[in-house]
Protein backbone atom coordinates (compact mmCIF):
# COMPACT_ATOMS: atom_id res chain seq x y z
CA UNK A 1 0.00 0.00 0.00
CA UNK A 2 1.32 3.59 -0.94
CA UNK A 3 1.70 5.73 2.47
CA UNK A 4 0.15 9.23 2.27
CA UNK A 5 2.66 12.02 1.86
CA UNK A 6 3.84 13.81 5.26
CA UNK A 7 5.75 17.02 4.62
CA UNK A 8 8.13 17.22 7.41
CA UNK A 9 8.45 21.61 7.29
CA UNK A 10 4.61 21.19 7.16
CA UNK A 11 1.19 20.77 4.74
CA UNK A 12 1.45 21.33 1.04
CA UNK A 13 1.39 24.91 0.50
CA UNK A 14 -1.49 24.54 -1.42
CA UNK A 15 -3.50 23.84 1.80
CA UNK A 16 -1.71 25.99 4.41
CA UNK A 17 -4.49 28.87 3.88
CA UNK A 18 -6.98 26.01 4.48
CA UNK A 19 -5.98 24.26 7.55
CA UNK A 20 -7.21 23.50 11.17
CA UNK A 21 -5.74 22.46 14.18
CA UNK A 22 -6.78 19.82 16.50
CA UNK A 23 -6.09 19.60 19.88
CA UNK A 24 -5.89 16.09 21.59
CA UNK A 25 -5.76 15.29 25.11
CA UNK A 26 -5.18 11.71 26.27
CA UNK A 27 -6.59 11.64 29.82
CA UNK A 28 -5.90 8.79 32.14
CA UNK A 29 -8.48 7.45 34.60
CA UNK A 30 -8.03 7.98 38.43
CA UNK A 31 -6.10 10.59 39.46
CA UNK A 32 -5.38 13.56 36.71
CA UNK A 33 -2.85 15.92 37.49
CA UNK A 34 -0.91 16.21 34.09
CA UNK A 35 -1.68 14.29 30.54
CA UNK A 36 -0.29 14.04 27.15
CA UNK A 37 -1.29 17.27 24.39
CA UNK A 38 -1.19 16.84 21.04
CA UNK A 39 -1.66 19.62 18.29
CA UNK A 40 -2.60 18.19 14.83
CA UNK A 41 -2.48 20.52 11.55
CA UNK A 42 -4.32 19.23 8.96
CA UNK A 43 -6.50 20.31 6.32
CA UNK A 44 -10.07 22.04 7.00
CA UNK A 45 -11.96 19.56 4.42
CA UNK A 46 -11.52 16.64 6.02
CA UNK A 47 -13.60 17.65 8.83
CA UNK A 48 -17.25 17.20 9.10
CA UNK A 49 -19.64 19.80 8.24
CA UNK A 50 -19.91 21.18 12.29
CA UNK A 51 -15.92 20.96 12.68
CA UNK A 52 -15.83 17.76 14.30
CA UNK A 53 -13.42 14.75 13.57
CA UNK A 54 -14.96 11.86 11.32
CA UNK A 55 -15.34 8.32 13.41
CA UNK A 56 -12.26 6.76 11.05
CA UNK A 57 -9.94 10.14 11.62
CA UNK A 58 -10.98 9.98 15.69
CA UNK A 59 -9.85 6.32 15.56
CA UNK A 60 -6.65 6.42 14.01
CA UNK A 61 -5.99 9.24 16.74
CA UNK A 62 -6.85 6.72 19.52
CA UNK A 63 -5.15 3.71 17.67
CA UNK A 64 -2.04 5.70 17.83
CA UNK A 65 -2.02 8.19 20.83
CA UNK A 66 -4.03 5.97 23.83
CA UNK A 67 -5.07 2.88 25.64
CA UNK A 68 -8.37 2.45 25.13
CA UNK A 69 -8.79 0.59 28.64
CA UNK A 70 -7.22 3.50 30.74
CA UNK A 71 -6.86 6.52 28.82
CA UNK A 72 -9.87 8.96 27.89
CA UNK A 73 -8.97 10.73 24.31
CA UNK A 74 -10.82 14.36 24.21
CA UNK A 75 -10.38 16.33 20.34
CA UNK A 76 -11.64 19.57 19.85
CA UNK A 77 -10.32 22.56 17.13
CA UNK A 78 -7.35 24.21 19.19
CA UNK A 79 -9.16 27.73 19.55
CA UNK A 80 -12.70 26.18 20.84
CA UNK A 81 -11.71 24.02 24.07
CA UNK A 82 -14.45 25.65 26.12
CA UNK A 83 -16.23 22.28 27.22
CA UNK A 84 -12.55 21.06 27.99
CA UNK A 85 -12.25 24.12 30.70
CA UNK A 86 -16.08 23.03 31.76
CA UNK A 87 -15.24 19.58 32.45
CA UNK A 88 -12.28 20.41 34.46
CA UNK A 89 -14.14 23.07 36.71
CA UNK A 90 -17.28 20.46 37.43
CA UNK A 91 -14.46 17.97 38.68
CA UNK A 92 -12.89 20.86 41.00
CA UNK A 93 -10.57 22.14 39.01
CA UNK A 94 -9.46 25.86 39.27
CA UNK A 95 -6.56 26.17 36.91
CA UNK A 96 -5.79 24.21 33.53
CA UNK A 97 -2.30 24.80 32.02
CA UNK A 98 -0.63 23.55 28.72
CA UNK A 99 2.93 23.14 27.89
CA UNK A 100 4.18 23.43 23.99
CA UNK A 101 7.58 23.32 22.76
CA UNK A 102 8.86 27.26 21.72
CA UNK A 103 8.64 27.20 17.85
CA UNK A 104 12.11 25.78 16.33
CA UNK A 105 12.42 23.37 19.19
CA UNK A 106 13.04 19.72 18.26
CA UNK A 107 9.70 17.77 19.03
CA UNK A 108 10.68 13.95 18.83
CA UNK A 109 7.33 13.16 20.27
CA UNK A 110 5.67 14.91 17.38
CA UNK A 111 8.26 13.29 14.73
CA UNK A 112 7.24 10.07 15.75
CA UNK A 113 3.61 10.66 16.16
CA UNK A 114 3.78 12.38 12.04
CA UNK A 115 5.03 8.81 11.24
CA UNK A 116 2.94 6.33 13.05
CA UNK A 117 -0.67 7.86 11.57
CA UNK A 118 1.68 7.77 8.59
CA UNK A 119 1.46 4.17 8.93
CA UNK A 120 -1.95 3.53 10.06
CA UNK A 121 -2.77 5.48 6.49
CA UNK A 122 -4.46 8.67 8.16
CA UNK A 123 -7.01 10.06 5.62
CA UNK A 124 -4.62 13.44 5.38
CA UNK A 125 -1.48 15.01 5.51
CA UNK A 126 -0.71 15.73 8.94
CA UNK A 127 1.99 18.11 10.84
CA UNK A 128 2.19 17.38 15.01
CA UNK A 129 3.08 18.77 18.03
CA UNK A 130 3.49 17.82 21.25
CA UNK A 131 2.97 19.10 24.86
CA UNK A 132 1.19 18.20 27.99
CA UNK A 133 -1.93 19.64 29.90
CA UNK A 134 -1.67 19.99 33.75
CA UNK A 135 -4.52 20.77 36.31
CA UNK A 136 -4.58 22.64 39.55
CA UNK A 137 -7.28 22.29 42.00
CA UNK A 138 -9.10 24.99 44.12
CA UNK A 139 -7.61 23.70 46.75
CA UNK A 140 -3.48 24.95 46.36
CA UNK A 141 -5.33 28.43 46.27
CA UNK A 142 -3.24 30.14 44.48
CA UNK A 143 -3.35 32.45 41.44
CA UNK A 144 -2.15 32.00 37.96
CA UNK A 145 1.02 33.92 38.90
CA UNK A 146 1.69 31.61 41.90
CA UNK A 147 1.49 28.26 40.29
CA UNK A 148 3.49 29.97 37.22
CA UNK A 149 6.30 30.34 39.92
CA UNK A 150 5.66 27.16 41.65
CA UNK A 151 5.43 25.34 38.41
CA UNK A 152 8.63 26.78 36.84
CA UNK A 153 11.94 24.19 36.05
CA UNK A 154 9.14 21.53 37.42
CA UNK A 155 6.75 21.76 34.85
CA UNK A 156 8.22 23.81 32.32
CA UNK A 157 11.54 25.31 31.42
CA UNK A 158 11.21 28.85 30.18
CA UNK A 159 13.80 28.46 27.60
CA UNK A 160 12.64 25.72 25.65
CA UNK A 161 8.32 26.14 26.32
CA UNK A 162 6.01 27.56 26.62
CA UNK A 163 3.66 27.56 29.41
CA UNK A 164 -0.12 29.12 29.09
CA UNK A 165 -2.76 28.90 32.56
CA UNK A 166 -6.38 28.92 31.92
CA UNK A 167 -9.26 29.64 34.65
CA UNK A 168 -11.62 27.44 33.76
CA UNK A 169 -14.51 29.43 35.31
CA UNK A 170 -13.45 32.38 32.29
CA UNK A 171 -13.50 32.63 29.12
CA UNK A 172 -10.14 31.15 27.62
CA UNK A 173 -8.33 34.01 25.55
CA UNK A 174 -4.50 32.41 25.08
CA UNK A 175 -5.44 28.81 24.04
CA UNK A 176 -2.20 27.41 22.70
CA UNK A 177 -2.80 26.41 18.56
CA UNK A 178 -0.01 24.79 16.13
CA UNK A 179 3.39 26.53 16.89
CA UNK A 180 4.53 28.79 13.78
CA UNK A 181 8.21 28.93 12.97
CA UNK A 182 9.60 31.92 10.97
CA UNK A 183 12.66 31.93 9.48
CA UNK A 184 14.54 34.12 6.59
CA UNK A 185 13.63 34.19 3.09
CA UNK A 186 17.65 33.22 2.56
CA UNK A 187 20.58 32.91 4.58
CA UNK A 188 23.06 34.96 3.08
CA UNK A 189 26.86 34.16 3.36
CA UNK A 190 28.42 37.02 4.86
CA UNK A 191 32.33 37.97 4.74
CA UNK A 192 33.85 38.62 7.97
CA UNK A 193 36.34 41.46 8.26
CA UNK A 194 39.77 40.42 10.71
CA UNK A 195 41.29 44.02 9.76
CA UNK A 196 40.52 45.25 12.69
CA UNK A 197 41.98 46.83 16.33
CA UNK A 198 42.75 44.33 19.32
CA UNK A 199 39.41 45.60 21.47
CA UNK A 200 37.54 44.86 18.17
CA UNK A 201 38.68 41.34 17.55
CA UNK A 202 37.81 40.89 21.02
CA UNK A 203 34.01 41.85 20.94
CA UNK A 204 34.02 40.06 17.16
CA UNK A 205 34.59 37.03 19.16
CA UNK A 206 32.39 37.49 22.03
CA UNK A 207 29.75 38.86 19.19
CA UNK A 208 30.03 35.35 17.27
CA UNK A 209 30.26 33.31 20.04
CA UNK A 210 34.06 31.71 18.84
CA UNK A 211 35.43 31.64 22.18
CA UNK A 212 38.72 32.43 20.87
CA UNK A 213 40.79 34.82 22.73
CA UNK A 214 42.86 37.50 21.15
CA UNK A 215 46.15 35.86 20.67
CA UNK A 216 44.16 33.00 18.47
CA UNK A 217 41.79 35.69 16.66
CA UNK A 218 45.00 37.80 15.45
CA UNK A 219 46.52 33.77 14.09
CA UNK A 220 43.47 33.49 12.06
CA UNK A 221 43.88 37.17 10.77
CA UNK A 222 47.57 36.05 10.23
CA UNK A 223 46.91 33.48 8.33
CA UNK A 224 44.24 35.20 5.57
CA UNK A 225 47.18 38.06 5.58
CA UNK A 226 49.60 34.83 3.83
CA UNK A 227 50.41 36.06 0.05
CA UNK A 228 50.70 31.98 -0.09
CA UNK A 229 47.02 31.97 1.30
CA UNK A 230 45.69 34.92 -1.00
CA UNK A 231 47.31 33.05 -3.74
CA UNK A 232 44.95 29.78 -2.91
CA UNK A 233 41.63 31.52 -2.51
CA UNK A 234 42.13 33.51 -5.58
CA UNK A 235 42.72 30.18 -7.58
CA UNK A 236 39.26 28.85 -5.94
CA UNK A 237 37.65 32.09 -7.17
CA UNK A 238 37.37 33.04 -3.08
CA UNK A 239 37.02 36.45 -1.10
CA UNK A 240 40.56 37.37 0.29
CA UNK A 241 38.09 38.11 3.40
CA UNK A 242 37.00 34.78 5.26
CA UNK A 243 33.66 33.84 5.20
CA UNK A 244 31.51 33.42 8.49
CA UNK A 245 31.10 29.50 7.45
CA UNK A 246 35.41 29.33 7.37
CA UNK A 247 35.33 31.80 10.92
CA UNK A 248 33.23 29.06 12.67
CA UNK A 249 34.96 25.95 11.57
CA UNK A 250 37.79 27.67 12.62
CA UNK A 251 36.59 28.59 15.92
CA UNK A 252 35.23 25.02 16.15
CA UNK A 253 38.17 23.63 15.43
CA UNK A 254 40.28 25.51 17.97
CA UNK A 255 38.04 25.56 20.64
CA UNK A 256 38.56 23.96 24.59
CA UNK A 257 36.08 21.62 23.91
CA UNK A 258 37.24 20.21 20.71
CA UNK A 259 41.28 20.93 21.08
CA UNK A 260 41.54 20.78 24.95
CA UNK A 261 44.31 23.63 25.08
CA UNK A 262 44.18 23.72 28.81
CA UNK A 263 45.38 19.67 28.70
CA UNK A 264 47.86 20.17 26.13
CA UNK A 265 49.28 23.53 27.58
CA UNK A 266 52.58 24.03 29.03
CA UNK A 267 51.84 24.87 32.69
CA UNK A 268 54.71 25.48 34.93
CA UNK A 269 54.53 25.17 39.22
CA UNK A 270 55.80 25.24 42.17
CA UNK A 271 54.86 22.92 44.91
CA UNK A 272 53.29 25.84 47.06
CA UNK A 273 53.47 23.38 50.17
CA UNK A 274 57.52 23.90 50.84
CA UNK A 275 58.06 27.52 49.48
CA UNK A 276 61.84 27.58 50.80
CA UNK A 277 62.55 24.45 48.84
CA UNK A 278 60.11 24.28 46.39
CA UNK A 279 61.45 23.73 42.63
CA UNK A 280 60.03 24.89 39.50
CA UNK A 281 58.26 22.51 37.30
CA UNK A 282 56.98 22.00 34.06
CA UNK A 283 54.76 19.75 32.54
CA UNK A 284 54.61 20.17 28.89
CA UNK A 285 50.61 18.81 28.46
CA UNK A 286 48.95 16.97 31.12
CA UNK A 287 47.44 14.56 29.14
CA UNK A 288 50.35 13.51 26.82
CA UNK A 289 52.96 13.35 30.23
CA UNK A 290 50.27 11.84 32.69
CA UNK A 291 47.79 9.57 30.38
CA UNK A 292 49.09 9.26 27.19
CA UNK A 293 52.27 8.46 27.82
CA UNK A 294 51.71 6.51 30.98
CA UNK A 295 49.10 4.27 28.85
CA UNK A 296 52.43 3.77 25.94
CA UNK A 297 54.60 2.89 28.80
CA UNK A 298 51.38 -0.12 30.06
CA UNK A 299 50.70 -1.11 26.49
CA UNK A 300 54.11 -2.83 26.03
CA UNK A 301 52.78 -4.97 28.36
CA UNK A 302 49.34 -5.23 27.27
CA UNK A 303 48.88 -6.76 23.95
CA UNK A 304 45.57 -6.26 24.05
CA UNK A 305 44.96 -2.87 23.48
CA UNK A 306 44.18 -2.48 19.67
CA UNK A 307 43.90 1.01 19.24
CA UNK A 308 44.00 4.14 21.82
CA UNK A 309 43.66 7.72 21.59
CA UNK A 310 43.51 7.11 18.05
CA UNK A 311 39.90 6.79 17.07
CA UNK A 312 36.33 7.87 18.55
CA UNK A 313 36.91 5.14 21.61
CA UNK A 314 39.59 3.07 22.75
CA UNK A 315 39.28 -0.98 21.81
CA UNK A 316 40.69 -3.40 23.78
CA UNK A 317 40.75 -7.23 22.20
CA UNK A 318 38.45 -9.55 23.85
CA UNK A 319 38.59 -12.85 22.21
CA UNK A 320 40.11 -13.99 18.90
CA UNK A 321 36.90 -12.71 17.05
CA UNK A 322 35.38 -9.55 18.94
CA UNK A 323 36.94 -6.35 20.78
CA UNK A 324 35.37 -4.19 23.52
CA UNK A 325 35.03 -0.74 23.15
CA UNK A 326 34.64 2.23 25.65
CA UNK A 327 33.91 6.18 25.86
CA UNK A 328 33.34 8.49 28.19
CA UNK A 329 32.71 12.18 28.36
CA UNK A 330 31.30 14.94 29.66
CA UNK A 331 28.31 17.62 28.35
CA UNK A 332 29.04 20.22 31.28
CA UNK A 333 27.77 23.52 30.07
CA UNK A 334 24.59 22.45 27.58
CA UNK A 335 23.78 20.27 30.93
CA UNK A 336 23.49 23.58 33.62
CA UNK A 337 21.30 25.26 30.77
CA UNK A 338 18.73 22.79 29.76
CA UNK A 339 19.29 19.71 31.89
CA UNK A 340 17.45 17.75 30.16
CA UNK A 341 18.24 18.07 26.30
CA UNK A 342 22.16 18.59 27.50
CA UNK A 343 22.05 15.14 29.07
CA UNK A 344 20.27 13.84 25.97
CA UNK A 345 22.44 14.62 23.92
CA UNK A 346 25.38 13.78 25.70
CA UNK A 347 24.77 10.47 26.14
CA UNK A 348 23.62 9.89 22.68
CA UNK A 349 26.43 11.69 21.13
CA UNK A 350 28.66 9.17 23.46
CA UNK A 351 27.11 6.34 22.08
CA UNK A 352 27.76 7.38 18.36
CA UNK A 353 31.08 7.67 19.48
CA UNK A 354 30.98 3.68 19.84
CA UNK A 355 29.33 3.59 16.57
CA UNK A 356 31.78 5.25 14.38
CA UNK A 357 35.00 3.48 16.34
CA UNK A 358 36.35 1.29 13.91
CA UNK A 359 34.27 -0.09 10.63
CA UNK A 360 31.37 0.57 13.36
CA UNK A 361 30.58 -0.75 16.82
CA UNK A 362 27.62 -1.81 18.31
CA UNK A 363 26.51 0.21 21.75
CA UNK A 364 26.12 -2.53 24.47
CA UNK A 365 25.41 -0.16 27.95
CA UNK A 366 25.72 3.24 29.10
CA UNK A 367 27.33 4.14 32.54
CA UNK A 368 27.16 7.80 34.06
CA UNK A 369 29.17 9.83 36.89
CA UNK A 370 26.67 13.12 37.96
CA UNK A 371 28.55 15.94 40.35
CA UNK A 372 25.95 18.45 41.31
CA UNK A 373 25.40 20.77 44.66
CA UNK A 374 23.53 19.96 47.33
CA UNK A 375 19.26 19.89 45.97
CA UNK A 376 18.26 21.03 49.32
CA UNK A 377 20.82 23.87 49.82
CA UNK A 378 19.72 26.99 50.06
CA UNK A 379 22.04 29.06 47.18
CA UNK A 380 22.07 32.07 45.97
CA UNK A 381 19.94 32.98 43.19
CA UNK A 382 21.30 34.43 40.11
CA UNK A 383 20.08 35.19 36.79
CA UNK A 384 19.56 32.17 34.22
CA UNK A 385 20.92 29.94 37.27
CA UNK A 386 18.96 26.72 37.29
CA UNK A 387 17.77 25.45 40.95
CA UNK A 388 20.26 22.47 41.65
CA UNK A 389 17.38 20.13 42.02
CA UNK A 390 16.37 20.94 38.52
CA UNK A 391 19.63 20.16 37.51
CA UNK A 392 19.73 16.85 39.29
CA UNK A 393 16.24 16.04 38.06
CA UNK A 394 16.57 17.06 34.04
CA UNK A 395 20.07 15.14 34.07
CA UNK A 396 19.26 11.87 35.21
CA UNK A 397 16.25 11.92 32.99
CA UNK A 398 18.15 12.86 30.02
CA UNK A 399 20.29 10.17 30.25
CA UNK A 400 17.30 7.90 31.38
CA UNK A 401 15.53 8.89 28.18
CA UNK A 402 18.53 8.68 25.89
CA UNK A 403 19.67 4.98 26.60
CA UNK A 404 15.91 3.26 26.97
CA UNK A 405 14.52 5.43 23.69
CA UNK A 406 17.20 3.87 22.30
CA UNK A 407 17.87 0.34 23.37
CA UNK A 408 21.22 0.93 25.41
CA UNK A 409 20.44 0.24 29.35
CA UNK A 410 22.26 2.36 31.99
CA UNK A 411 24.14 -0.32 33.69
CA UNK A 412 25.59 1.58 36.68
CA UNK A 413 26.59 5.05 37.61
CA UNK A 414 27.52 7.75 40.46
CA UNK A 415 26.62 11.17 42.02
CA UNK A 416 28.94 13.21 43.88
CA UNK A 417 27.50 16.53 45.87
CA UNK A 418 29.73 19.72 46.91
CA UNK A 419 28.52 23.20 46.87
CA UNK A 420 31.23 23.84 43.76
CA UNK A 421 29.24 22.76 41.33
CA UNK A 422 26.74 25.17 41.49
CA UNK A 423 26.84 27.40 38.53
CA UNK A 424 28.67 24.36 36.47
CA UNK A 425 27.69 20.30 37.10
CA UNK A 426 29.87 17.74 35.67
CA UNK A 427 28.49 15.16 33.56
CA UNK A 428 29.80 12.17 32.54
CA UNK A 429 28.36 9.86 29.82
CA UNK A 430 30.06 6.69 29.26
CA UNK A 431 29.36 3.90 26.52
CA UNK A 432 30.54 0.37 25.88
CA UNK A 433 30.19 -1.59 22.79
CA UNK A 434 31.27 -4.76 21.07
CA UNK A 435 33.18 -4.97 17.23
CA UNK A 436 34.18 -7.90 15.56
CA UNK A 437 37.67 -7.77 14.89
CA UNK A 438 37.60 -8.21 11.01
CA UNK A 439 34.70 -7.04 8.25
CA UNK A 440 34.32 -7.21 5.12
CA UNK A 441 34.78 -4.19 3.13
CA UNK A 442 34.32 -4.00 -0.88
CA UNK A 443 34.43 -8.07 -0.86
CA UNK A 444 37.88 -8.23 1.20
CA UNK A 445 38.16 -9.09 4.66
CA UNK A 446 39.17 -6.26 6.74
CA UNK A 447 40.68 -5.12 10.64
CA UNK A 448 37.46 -3.97 11.49
CA UNK A 449 39.36 -1.45 14.20
CA UNK A 450 41.01 0.49 11.20
CA UNK A 451 39.48 2.70 9.01
CA UNK A 452 39.87 1.70 5.31
CA UNK A 453 38.68 4.94 3.63
CA UNK A 454 40.35 5.87 0.06
CA UNK A 455 40.41 8.42 -2.68
CA UNK A 456 37.22 8.07 -4.72
CA UNK A 457 34.53 6.87 -1.81
CA UNK A 458 31.72 8.56 -1.21
CA UNK A 459 30.59 10.89 1.76
CA UNK A 460 27.18 9.44 3.11
CA UNK A 461 25.61 11.51 5.96
CA UNK A 462 22.74 9.18 7.71
CA UNK A 463 20.64 10.25 10.54
CA UNK A 464 18.13 13.23 11.47
CA UNK A 465 17.36 16.19 10.01
CA UNK A 466 20.28 18.95 11.16
CA UNK A 467 18.21 21.83 12.70
CA UNK A 468 20.05 25.33 14.42
CA UNK A 469 19.92 23.53 17.69
CA UNK A 470 23.35 22.82 18.79
CA UNK A 471 24.92 25.50 16.54
CA UNK A 472 27.98 27.14 18.70
CA UNK A 473 27.70 24.03 21.07
CA UNK A 474 31.56 23.46 20.56
CA UNK A 475 32.52 27.21 21.39
CA UNK A 476 29.69 27.54 23.51
CA UNK A 477 31.13 24.60 25.86
CA UNK A 478 34.31 26.26 25.66
CA UNK A 479 33.60 29.51 27.77
CA UNK A 480 32.07 30.01 31.25
CA UNK A 481 28.70 30.68 31.56
CA UNK A 482 26.91 33.95 31.71
CA UNK A 483 23.68 35.96 31.02
CA UNK A 484 24.38 35.76 27.37
CA UNK A 485 24.84 32.02 27.15
CA UNK A 486 22.40 31.20 24.11
CA UNK A 487 19.29 28.61 24.14
CA UNK A 488 19.88 27.73 20.82
CA UNK A 489 23.60 25.65 21.34
CA UNK A 490 21.96 23.16 23.53
CA UNK A 491 20.93 20.72 21.13
CA UNK A 492 17.79 18.47 21.56
CA UNK A 493 19.18 14.51 20.64
CA UNK A 494 16.40 12.12 18.99
CA UNK A 495 17.22 8.42 20.54
CA UNK A 496 13.92 6.90 17.98
CA UNK A 497 15.68 8.27 15.05
CA UNK A 498 19.21 7.23 16.51
CA UNK A 499 17.94 3.69 17.03
CA UNK A 500 17.38 3.27 13.62
CA UNK A 501 20.06 4.92 12.62
CA UNK A 502 22.11 2.22 14.91
CA UNK A 503 20.72 -0.72 13.29
CA UNK A 504 21.25 0.33 9.37
CA UNK A 505 24.75 1.43 10.13
CA UNK A 506 25.34 -2.59 11.55
CA UNK A 507 23.33 -3.92 8.64
CA UNK A 508 25.69 -2.04 6.55
CA UNK A 509 28.82 -3.14 8.06
CA UNK A 510 27.97 -6.58 8.19
CA UNK A 511 27.09 -6.21 3.94
CA UNK A 512 30.48 -4.75 3.34
CA UNK A 513 29.46 -1.43 2.61
CA UNK A 514 31.39 0.79 4.90
CA UNK A 515 35.39 1.77 4.61
CA UNK A 516 35.19 4.44 7.31
CA UNK A 517 32.80 5.85 9.66
CA UNK A 518 32.76 8.58 12.38
CA UNK A 519 29.96 10.76 13.73
CA UNK A 520 29.40 14.65 12.91
CA UNK A 521 30.23 15.27 16.41
CA UNK A 522 31.07 19.31 17.91
CA UNK A 523 30.99 20.40 14.79
CA UNK A 524 28.89 18.82 12.38
CA UNK A 525 30.01 18.29 9.33
CA UNK A 526 33.45 20.29 9.79
CA UNK A 527 34.14 17.86 12.34
CA UNK A 528 33.50 14.59 10.57
CA UNK A 529 34.26 15.10 7.12
CA UNK A 530 37.69 17.18 8.44
CA UNK A 531 38.90 13.62 10.25
CA UNK A 532 38.06 11.10 7.43
CA UNK A 533 39.41 13.51 5.00
CA UNK A 534 42.64 13.29 6.59
CA UNK A 535 42.81 9.87 5.47
CA UNK A 536 42.55 10.91 1.58
CA UNK A 537 44.11 13.75 1.83
CA UNK A 538 41.09 15.87 1.42
CA UNK A 539 37.43 16.26 0.30
CA UNK A 540 35.16 17.72 -1.93
CA UNK A 541 31.57 18.57 -0.22
CA UNK A 542 28.57 20.14 -1.93
CA UNK A 543 26.30 21.88 0.17
CA UNK A 544 23.46 22.67 -1.52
Amino acid sequence: MTQPAIYKEGLHPSLMSETATLCVAVIPQGEKKSFPLYWLLVPRNVLEADGKVSKNMLKDIKDVLSDSLCEEVLVSEASDRESWLKRFQDEGIEFFAERQFLPGVTDNLAHTVEEALGLKQFSCQVKVASGRGFLYSSELKKDAKKITDSAIYRDYHPLTDRFVIHQTSAKPESLLTFPKVSLPEKPEVKCIDLELEDEQLEKLSKYRLLALNLDEMKAARQYFRLPKTREDRKAHKLSDTPTDVEIEVIAQTWSEHCKHKIFNAKITHTDATKPKDARVQTITSLYKTYIKDATKKLSQWRKDLLSVFEDNAGVVKWDNETAVCFKVETHNSPSALEPYGGALTGILGVNRDILGTGLGAKPLFNTDVFCFAYPSTALAKRPKLLPPKAILDGVRKGVEDGGNKSGIPTVNGAIFFDPGYRAKPLVFCGTGGILPLTCLVNDEVKDAVKKHTRAGDRIIMAGGRVGKDGIHGATFSSESLNEGSPMSAVQIGDPFTQKRLLDFVIEARDLGYITGITDNGAGGLSSSVGEMATFTGGANINLD
